[in-house]
């Protein structure tokens, strides 16, 4: 810290390449990560990346009534819905301990214009 208790612009360059590296870190681990969602006790069942892109779908014929085909869409957006809950329970895990602090409000650093990656 510079006299008067101001910390210096090597410090905070230093704290903000840093946040940056855990930052890409967790996001490449929230890319290879999957996590899965169901729906109908399981006759249908969604996979998603960390960062919410949907990778697979699997459907138990039984789901498939050519008749209700209404029932069967209802089932795969409630799988893809369960999914992506889950890849945000995720990412809120993976980025909450790096971002804590960052939301620009009360008392937060709004590190915006830093050109960090997610932010």
């Amino acid at each position: 810290m510079q006299p008067g208790g101001q910390p210096n612009m090597q410090q905070i360059m230093e704290q903000a390449q840093q946040m940056q590296q855990q930052l890409m870190t967790a996001q490449q681990e929230l890319a290879e990560a999957e996590v899965s969602g169901s729906a109908g006790g399981g006759l249908v069942q969604a996979v998603v990346s960390g960062s919410g892109e949907l990778k697979s779908m699997n459907i138990d014929p039984k789901a498939a009534d050519p008749e209700d085909t209404e029932s069967l869409a209802d089932l795969v957006v409630a799988a893809v819905r369960d999914a992506n809950r889950a890849a945000q329970e995720l990412q809120a895990e993976k980025m909450g301990p790096v971002t804590g602090g960052l939301g620009g409000g009360a008392g937060g650093l709004d590190m915006g214009g830093l050109g960090l990656p997610g932010m």
